[in-house]
């Protein structure tokens, strides 16, 4: 499994029968998560006295409780722990929102340590060739634009699509906590699917295409995404967005179909034949606190998967 272990502002403190307690910056918060059925003795006191809490209803969705939360609060995430590159912090806004979201995935973080090594070190190859060309980044469903800012803070040129004008905007904000307001990103409010079949016509061409496509949606003339029957067609669409020597491709799933080896498979089947490289992908998870119960000490929660076909650096 590959682990957001980096964090220094966030942390699951435990989880128990449906739900998981975290520390978002100093804020406890208490939300739904469907991978947890299983029961703890709930000893940590923010159990009783969170700053929020999120309810789903039996009839879907649910409401937020609050206790003592600000509107916004933020924290951070610094960049390359571990790797042989300087570190860069990379900051976010948080609001509670729409079914128990803040605004950041903190799993996520795994991705963006790798989006930001790699891009790293292509920069260095071409750097040492003597090459001055840019590393050029498309991210799609970018949200509020965590690869985004990975991404960016390596050096790439980036463009980042949405389809929430509101969600391109907090993207923005992000951007600018993370000072990186400079930093070459188109910032655009498309769909994506339409957005990629402009740019075949175009022909640009990028070396990293990154997505976090939604299990379910609706295009703006009603066109209906449903992952299982769209990813497919859509991966071997964006192949031919792929410049002539890739670095990755990233897709990210909470479709619980879309397990890792079923990701490997497509990103072969889509990649493998047109460009050298590899496929891989894996389970993301959270570390759960070692101030949890001895039971829960180096555990690990699933949220989702990745998968990455991998090109030459």
């Amino acid at each position: 499994m590959w682990t957001a272990e980096n964090w220094k502002d966030y942390r699951v403190l435990d989880t128990s029968d449906g739900e998981k307690l975290e520390d978002w910056g100093g804020y406890k918060l208490i939300r739904p998560d469907p991978q947890v059925i299983w029961q703890s003795e709930r000893s940590n006191p923010y159990w009783k006295h969170p700053n929020a809490r999120y309810h789903r209803s039996s009839k879907g969705g649910g409401e937020w409780e609050f206790f003592d939360l600000p509107d916004t609060w933020d924290i951070g995430y610094e960049l390359g722990t571990g790797l042989p590159f300087e570190k860069r912090r990379i900051s976010f806004r948080l609001k509670p929102f729409a079914f128990k979201h803040t605004g950041v995935f903190p799993e996520q973080a795994v991705n963006w340590d790798f989006s930001y090594g790699m891009i790293r070190k292509r920069l260095e190859r071409l750097k040492a060739e003597g090459n001055n060309s840019p590393v050029r980044v498309l991210n799609l469903f970018a949200y509020t634009g965590g690869a985004t800012l990975a991404a960016a803070a390596a050096g790439a040129s980036v463009t980042h699509v949405d389809a929430s004008r509101g969600m391109v905007s907090w993207a923005k904000e992000n951007a600018a906590l993370s000072g990186l307001s400079e930093a070459p990103v188109r910032w655009l409010v498309d769909d994506c699917t339409k957005f990629v079949m402009r740019e075949l016509r175009r022909g640009n061409r990028y070396d990293v295409i990154i997505m976090d496509p939604p299990s379910y949606g609706r295009g703006p003339k009603g066109e209906i995404w449903k992952i299982e029957d769209s990813i497919f067609p859509f991966l071997k669409l964006c192949s031919g967005l792929l410049s002539s020597d890739p670095l990755f491709v990233l897709i990210n799933s909470y479709t619980t179909g879309l397990q890792p080896g079923v990701l490997t498979y497509m990103l072969k089947l889509a990649f493998g034949d047109s460009f050298e490289g590899h496929a891989e992908a894996s389970e993301i998870g959270l570390p759960v606190d070692i101030g949890a119960g001895a039971g829960q000490r180096g555990l690990i929660l699933p949220e989702g998967a990745s998968g990455r076909f991998i090109g030459n650096i």
